[in-house]
């Protein structure tokens, strides 16, 4: 039998969703070795505060230090390798002055120099906290664990000058769901990239934006952002809101919705008025934490009738969706008979996530 009897591109291979194996390389290709979106930098603003953010295994603990500048660190004590911040503990907080290891005490500056040693004293100066590197773009902080030569600016790419005109650095998170989903990262990176399967899966969102159903999705111009129904302007049940919106927009941006998906784990949905944010935590093969974020201008969520609750529960709505389709494509995957899928031509945006994993496993080999 030909290997395409049906002359489509052909996904990734079976293994590349299922083995575990094959996610351990993908955590140091990838996870490990690329800028990683650990989130909003909310929450990460004064002197002291600090977030433990988990990467595919490898725990970075991010501080603000008493120079105004954000660094991150392996969450490991210089001594004997004990936890900074213990798993079981709050995973976010304010440190009162120093990093201090609740096994022996020894205690580190907010910059990650050690400065304190019960009972006996030692070069101090060689036994700084492990760094990871940390970058920041439109109010998210990024992490690179291994050592690299690309600048996030550069991983970014053109996506910046794209939506130039969101105020994503100012924007404040107004609600926050948390979901677990048994999927790979890839098939859910690959279904948020492509509306062919809109028309099924996606009544309510294909009322809001027609053109997610015509042609199995095809066509579709995100750079200059999806048209709407007429009438409508943002993501809601309605497709409307009491809402300003963002200052700046031009006026197709006030009635047209973008999307964005910055590798490897972060994407986004923009309306007029809100982004709804999704960052993915790949924890194994089949298994994607999902942190949604619904980013609102503080202007409006100063108001005394803020509301985040229409654009929460339609996203809620098309998540689930999203979520519960992936995880039986996953399922799915698991069949005996499953070896490799194909991608229609209106899915031709999914080859760049398949080209993009090949290309940063080949650099292990």
């Amino acid at each position: 039998m030909a290997s395409n009897p049906v002359n489509l591109e052909e996904t990734l291979p079976r293994a590349d969703y299922l083995d575990e194996d094959r996610f351990a390389l993908e955590r140091r290709a990838i996870f490990h070795a690329e800028w990683f979106c650990a989130g909003r930098l909310e929450g990460l603003d004064e002197k002291g505060d600090y977030r433990l953010a988990d990467i595919a295994g490898e725990r970075i603990l991010l501080v603000r230090g008493d120079d105004a500048i954000l660094r991150g660190f392996h969450n490991v004590c210089r001594h004997r390798g004990a936890e900074l911040v213990p798993l079981e503990g709050p995973h976010s907080g304010r440190f009162a002055a120093g990093i201090r290891c609740p096994y022996h005490s020894w205690t580190y500056r907010l910059n990650g120099e050690l400065y304190a040693t019960p009972h006996f004293d030692v070069d101090k100066a060689c036994l700084g906290l492990h760094a990871a590197e940390v970058d920041a773009w439109g109010g998210y902080v990024f992490v690179r664990i291994a050592a690299g030569t690309q600048r996030l600016a550069e991983m970014l790419g053109p996506i910046p000058q794209r939506i130039r005109r969101y105020p994503m650095s100012e924007l404040r998170i107004g609600h926050r769901i948390d979901y677990r989903v048994r999927a790979n990262w890839k098939v859910i990176l690959e279904n948020y990239n492509e509306c062919y399967h809109c028309g099924g899966v996606h009544p309510e969102l294909c009322k809001i934006v027609p053109a997610f159903r015509k042609g199995g999705g095809s066509g579709l111009a995100w750079d200059q952002g999806i048209p709407q129904r007429e009438g409508t302007n943002t993501f809601t049940m309605t497709g409307t809101t009491r809402r300003a919106a963002f200052p700046g927009l031009d006026e197709e941006e006030k009635v047209r919705h973008k999307g964005e998906l910055i590798y490897p784990n972060l994407l986004l949905s923009l309306s007029m008025d809100h982004a709804a944010s999704f960052t993915l935590w790949p924890r194994a093969a089949g298994i994607t934490d999902i942190v949604c974020e619904f980013l609102f201008h503080p202007d409006e969520m100063a108001r005394a009738d803020f509301d985040a609750s229409d654009a929460v529960e339609f996203w809620d709505l098309v998540n689930r969706q999203d979520w519960a389709i992936c995880e039986s494509v996953q399922r799915g995957m698991g069949s005996t008979a499953f070896q490799t899928g194909y991608y229609a031509p209106m899915e031709d945006l999914s080859l760049d996530i398949r080209d993009y994993v090949r290309s940063r496993l080949e650099r292990l080999t």
